[in-house]
């Protein structure tokens, strides 16, 4: 696959495409050209050091939507085996935008729960961009209840811009599909681990996002609205998602600081685009240590902390700063 970049990643591009072309003519013309060779290599080091260091909230947010990140199913392949898709919500209709189904993470045999996006038009239109109907969070309920009732752990997957806003899914109730979710997720009495992967927007990505613990890749967002749609709000202007972006406090170290998520799944050097199988090697350690820490917890102490934790979410203490003059 291509390396597509963005544009902040355009110098890094320039000089890979400078240094292939100093070893392919080194090579052509058998000429020796090492120190020039090595001389642009430290160069690219130190750029895409300073560039991949220095990343501001808008650039993780473009690296989240990248079209050659992997996306669930990707993962799926890469950490779990034995996978097996179940379909349909039992009352409408299957949502092709939310994947479903059982797999063996390691020796344990889980119920994962994803949002999936298309790589091209096509595919897109299939997974309607990952945006998912009433369906598809009812589908993963009824899975999740298959999970509980079998005593297997649920894993959730989330890369979404939000739940889809269209017409359709008004009338099917998609707040209410939400709503049940994050109350019968709070009382599920097995081990609930969530990882955003991608684009964790709205209700769409908390619908399946209620969890004992909550990973985030380190270029990934976890956000109340899209930057676009704030900025459109605050400045009446999409021109600001920049702004928007860094005012949200949507990245991932962002949200490890506000205690929102509970770890940070580390990605290769310039994001999970540039090498699937580490991307998917980290996550995969992730979630085998974490299953098997939580699965050593009791029911009723899980579910009590899986409360408190959520209860935490948003709580702050004021505190009043008083001057105090000195005296002439």
């Amino acid at each position: 696959m291509d390396w597509q970049p963005l544009d902040f990643e355009k110098p890094i591009f320039e000089l890979e495409r400078r240094l292939q072309d100093l070893k392919s003519h080194s090579t052509k013309h058998d000429v020796d050209l090492g120190s020039a060779v090595k001389e642009l290599e430290a160069k690219l080091r130190e750029t895409r050091r300073h560039i991949y260091s220095n990343l501001t909230a808008w650039q993780r947010v473009q690296i989240a939507r990248h079209s050659q990140r992997p996306f669930a199913l990707d993962y799926i392949e890469r950490c779990f085996t034995n996978w097996i898709e179940l379909h349909g919500d039992r009352r409408f209709a299957d949502d092709r935008a939310m994947p479903c189904g059982v797999a063996m993470l390691g020796t344990q045999r889980c119920v994962v729960i994803t949002h999936q996006k298309g790589r091209n038009t096509k595919e897109n239109v299939m997974r309607n961009f990952g945006c998912a109907h009433p369906e598809g969070y009812r589908k993963a309920l009824r899975l999740m209840r298959l999970g509980e009732k079998f005593g297997m752990p649920v894993i959730s997957l989330i890369d979404t811009p939000g739940a889809f806003p269209g017409i359709g899914s008004e009338e099917r109730h998609i707040s209410e599909a939400i709503a049940v979710n994050l109350r019968e997720m709070m009382k599920l009495r097995v081990p609930v681990i969530a990882a955003v992967i991608g684009e964790g927007g709205s209700g769409g990505a908390l619908g399946i996002g209620v969890a004992d613990h909550v990973l985030i890749f380190e270029n990934a967002y976890y956000s109340v609205i899209s930057p676009e749609a704030c900025s459109a709000i605050l400045w009446r202007d999409r021109r600001h998602a920049a702004e928007a972006a860094e005012a949200l406090k949507l990245t991932a170290q962002n949200l490890l600081r506000l205690e929102v998520v509970d770890e940070i799944v580390p990605e290769p050097q310039g994001g999970a685009h540039r090498d699937h199988d580490s991307a998917g090697a980290n996550l995969g350690e992730a979630l085998r240590r974490n299953l098997e820490r939580i699965s050593q917890i009791p029911i009723p102490k899980l579910l009590e902390n899986r409360y408190q934790k959520f209860r935490r979410l948003g709580v702050f203490a004021e505190v009043k700063t008083v001057t105090v003059s000195a005296r002439s």
